[in-house]
C-alpha cells in the first residue's frame, strides 16, 4: 500500500521546475491483509492526487489481483504526466499489464517479465465452475488490448497469446524483440534476488535458473517516493552497505546444515570450502548445499507439471469462510445444501456479530478482557490486525451477488454484453463487403476494386451506485436486517437498474429506440426493419421473418440471411405468442389439421415483460451473431462492486456499491419491429 508521499521538483539537465515521481511496485498486487501488498483502493486515490510531470514506476511483483491491477493500469493512463516504467525484477501476470501503461518501459537486463491469461480457483457444481471460466475469459479481453498497443500484435494473435494456457517468459531482450520494452538497461542487484524473494511455484513455466542470481535486500512497501532518498534496502542502499562477515553462531549454522550428510565425499569437501570463505552468506550456502545433494534425483514434479499439492486455503482463510457461511446461513441468503448442512460442525453456528469481533480481535492477539461490547466493536473495526471489516465486506459482497443473480432480468436475454476498458466512447464497427468479383475485360485486365467503407456506433460506460452506512450499534444488537438485507436490497437494485436503462432506451422515439449515428432511429422505414402493423399471428410473424432475413450487409452488396431468435413483447401478449411458437399446426384456420404452423420453433426465447405496453413486439437475433442492443461493463466486471471504508462521520462503517456500465444501439439489421393491431 502506499503509505506516504513527497513531490519534488527534481533537477533533470538543467534546474528546471519539471516534478518528478517514483512508484514503487515491490509487493503482491491486491493483498489488503499484508503490509507489502499494493492495493488499488488506496493507490488509485493516491496517484490521482499526483502533481507531477514524470512518474517513474518501479515495477519488482509477481501479479495478484487481476481487478486490483485493471484500475491501476487505469489509473496510470488517466494521469496527464509521461509514465517511465523501470521493470527493476520481474513483472510477472498482472504487474506486467501495469507495465504495460508506461509511455516507455526499460528493463534492467537480468530482469524478466513473464504474460499470461488470469487464473483462480473455484469450488462448486458445474454451472458455478463454466461461470468461472466465463470470468477469467472476461478478464482476459479487458487486459489483451494494452498488450496489443504495446506490442504492435492484432487484438487477435495477442488474445491468442494470453489465452493458450502457457506462461510465456521473457528476459529483457527477448521482451525488448517482442515489443513488450523500449529499452535494455544496466543489470539491477533487485533482480538477481528473485530465486529467494519469489516463489514461483505457482506458475506451470517457472523462468530459467540461470538467470536468476543470489538475493539482496528489497524496499519493503509499494510507496511513492521522491528521487533524493532512496528507499531503505533499495539498489542504492544496497549498494552503499558492506557484505558482512559470518560470525561463530553462523558457522554453527553452516554445521549443522551438513550434520544430514556426513559420509558423502563431495559435501564433506563443499563444507571445507565454504567455511573457508568468511563472506559467503547462509542462504548461499544453503544454495550449494541443496544443490550438491540434488544431484542425480529425479524431481517428483518435473519441470513445467502440474504441482501435486497445492495448499487452497490457510488457517484465516478458513476461519473467515466459516463465519460467512454461519452468517449467511442465519440470513437466509445461502442457499446451498451441503453448507447448510455443514453447520453442524461450523465452530461460529449460532454466534453473534458481537461474538464474532470479540474473535476477530483475540486472533490478532488483542486483549478484550474489560471491554465493554461497544468499545469491542470500534476496535475491531479500527484496529489494523483484525480481520473483522474483511469478515462483514465478504459476507455483505456475497449477499450483494446473491441478490443480483437471481433478480429477475430479460435484458441478457435479447441484448449483447460487452465490455470497455475506461470511461471514453468505444467504437463498435461493421465492415462493408467486395460483392462478386468482376470479370476480366477482353484484354485480360483485372478490374481495380474500391475497398468498401464500413459503419460505426459507439458505447459509453457511467457509473452508478449507492453508499449505506453500517453503525455499531447495528453490530451490537446483531441486526442481520442492516447487516445483510440492506447490501441485498443494493443487489437487486443494481439488477433493476441496468434493466430499467435497457427499456428506456427501447422506449426512445415512441418506441423505436435511440437515434443512431445517421441520425435515424433504430427502427426506422429507411432500415427497412419495421413491418406492417398485424395482430400476432403465424402469417404476421412469418412476414416480420422475412423483413430480417432480407436485410442487406453495410455495403448493400448481399443479403444477410438473418433469422429471428428472442421475441420480446408486452406481457399480456406473451400466452398468444407462445402458443403460435409451440403450435405443429396454423392455429388461425378453421381446419388445424390441413396447414402446417411455418413458424413452429422459430423462437428460441419469447420474453414477456410488463415493461412492455400496447401491442408493439420486437424480434431480435441471436445477440452473438448480430447485436442490436449492447450493455457493456467496465474491464468485463458485469456484477456491482462492493467497497468498505472506516466510517469517520458515521459511527461505524460505510460501504459502498458501484456498477460502471452503458446502454447502446450498435446496429439496426438484427431486429425488426411491429406495431401490431
Amino acid at each position: 500500500m502506499i503509505k506516504w508521499y513527497e513531490i519534488k521538483a527534481a533537477a533533470k539537465a538543467s534546474h528546471s521546475d519539471t516534478k518528478v515521481a517514483e512508484i514503487y511496485i515491490y509487493g503482491n498486487i491486491g493483498d489488503r491483509w499484508n503490509e507489502d501488498g499494493v492495493v488499488a483502493s488506496e493507490m488509485v486515490r493516491e496517484i490521482a492526487m499526483l502533481d507531477a510531470d514524470e512518474i517513474t514506476l518501479r515495477i519488482n511483483s509477481y501479479g495478484g489481483s487481476v481487478t486490483d491491477g485493471l484500475a491501476i493500469y487505469n489509473a496510470l493512463k488517466r494521469h496527464p504526466a509521461t509514465i517511465n516504467v523501470q521493470v527493476d525484477g520481474v513483472a510477472i501476470s498482472c504487474a506486467s499489464y501495469i507495465a504495460m501503461a508506461g509511455d516507455t518501459i526499460t528493463m534492467a537486463k537480468n530482469a524478466m517479465m513473464m504474460i499470461h491469461a488470469p487464473w483462480g480457483f473455484a469450488i462448486g457444481n458445474a454451472a458455478e465452475l463454466r461461470e468461472q471460466a466465463d470470468v477469467l475469459d472476461r478478464h482476459s479481453k479487458a487486459m489483451v488490448s494494452a498488450y496489443a498497443d504495446k506490442s504492435g500484435l492484432t487484438y487477435n494473435d495477442a488474445l491468442a497469446l494470453i489465452t493458450d494456457g502457457k506462461d510465456h517468459w521473457y528476459s529483457a531482450d527477448e521482451a525488448l524483440a517482442a515489443g513488450f520494452a523500449d529499452a535494455v538497461g544496466e543489470e539491477v542487484e533487485v533482480a538477481a534476488s528473485l530465486a529467494k524473494t519469489f516463489d514461483l511455484s505457482r506458475f506451470k513455466q517457472a523462468a530459467p535458473a540461470a538467470a536468476l542470481r543470489p538475493p539482496v535486500s528489497q524496499p519493503a512497501a509499494a510507496a511513492v517516493n521522491t528521487l533524493e532518498a532512496p528507499m531503505p534496502g533499495s539498489v542504492n542502499a544496497a549498494a552503499q552497505s558492506a557484505t558482512p562477515t559470518r560470525t561463530k553462531a553462523d558457522n554453527a549454522q553452516v554445521l549443522a546444515m551438513f550434520k544430514p550428510f556426513v559420509g558423502q565425499a563431495a559435501v564433506a569437501a563443499l563444507q571445507t570450502e565454504v567455511l573457508s570463505d568468511p563472506e559467503m552468506t547462509l542462504e548461499q550456502i544453503q544454495s550449494r548445499l541443496l544443490s550438491e545433494v540434488g544431484k542425480g534425483v529425479t524431481p517428483a514434479n518435473p519441470a513445467g507439471a502440474h504441482p501435486d499439492v497445492q495448499t487452497l486455503e490457510d488457517e484465516t482463510d478458513k476461519r473467515r469462510a466459516a463465519m460467512a457461511s454461519a452468517l449467511l446461513v442465519r440470513a437466509g441468503i445461502e442457499k446451498d445444501a451441503a453448507v447448510r448442512a455443514s453447520m453442524t460442525s461450523n465452530p461460529y453456528r449460532g454466534h453473534k456479530l458481537l461474538d464474532m469481533a470479540r474473535a476477530s480481535l483475540q486472533r490478532a492477539n488483542i486483549k478484550v478482557d474489560g471491554m465493554l461490547p461497544m468499545e469491542i466493536v470500534a476496535a475491531a473495526f479500527t484496529q489494523g490486525t483484525s480481520d473483522f471489516p474483511v469478515l462483514l465486506e465478504n459476507v455483505m459482497h456475497k449477499a450483494l451477488q446473491a441478490s443480483y443473480a437471481v433478480a429477475a432480468l430479460t435484458w441478457s436475454r435479447f441484448c449483447a454484453t460487452g465490455s470497455v476498458s475506461d470511461f471514453r466512447a468505444h467504437n463498435r464497427y461493421r465492415t462493408g463487403s467486395f460483392g462478386s468479383l468482376d470479370a476480366i475485360n477482353e484484354l485480360g485486365e483485372f478490374v481495380n476494386k474500391s475497398i468498401p467503407d464500413g459503419e460505426k456506433a459507439s458505447i459509453t460506460a457511467g457509473t452508478k451506485g449507492n453508499l449505506i452506512n453500517l453503525s455499531r450499534q447495528a453490530i451490537i444488537n446483531d441486526d442481520m436486517g442492516a447487516f445483510v438485507g440492506l447490501s441485498s436490497m443494493l443487489g437487486r437494485a443494481a439488477a433493476r437498474t441496468v434493466e430499467a436503462d435497457v427499456y428506456a432506451l427501447l422506449a426512445l422515439n415512441g418506441g423505436l429506440g435511440p437515434t443512431m449515428g445517421d441520425n435515424l432511429p433504430l427502427f426506422d422505414a429507411a432500415h427497412a426493419n419495421i413491418g406492417t402493423g398485424a395482430a400476432i399471428s403465424m402469417a404476421s410473424i412469418d412476414a416480420d421473418r422475412v423483413l430480417m432475413a432480407s436485410q442487406m450487409d453495410v455495403s448493400g452488396n448481399d443479403y444477410l440471411d438473418i433469422r429471428p431468435a428472442v421475441l420480446l413483447l408486452p406481457i399480456g401478449l406473451g400466452g398468444t405468442a407462445r402458443s403460435i411458437n409451440d403450435a405443429q399446426y396454423d392455429p388461425d384456420t378453421a381446419n388445424k389439421l390441413q396447414k402446417p404452423n411455418v413458424v413452429n420453433g422459430l423462437y428460441r426465447d419469447i420474453v414477456d415483460t410488463p415493461r412492455l405496453s400496447g401491442t408493439r413486439r420486437y424480434s431480435f437475433a441471436d445477440a452473438t451473431e448480430a447485436p442490436v442492443l449492447e450493455v457493456a461493463f467496465l474491464d468485463g466486471n458485469s456484477t456491482p462492486y462492493l467497497e468498505i471504508q472506516d466510517g469517520f462521520d458515521v459511527d461505524g462503517a460505510r460501504y459502498k456499491v458501484r456498477l460502471d456500465y452503458g446502454t447502446a444501439a450498435v446496429d439496426y439489421r438484427g431486429a425488426t419491429t411491429n406495431a401490431g393491431a
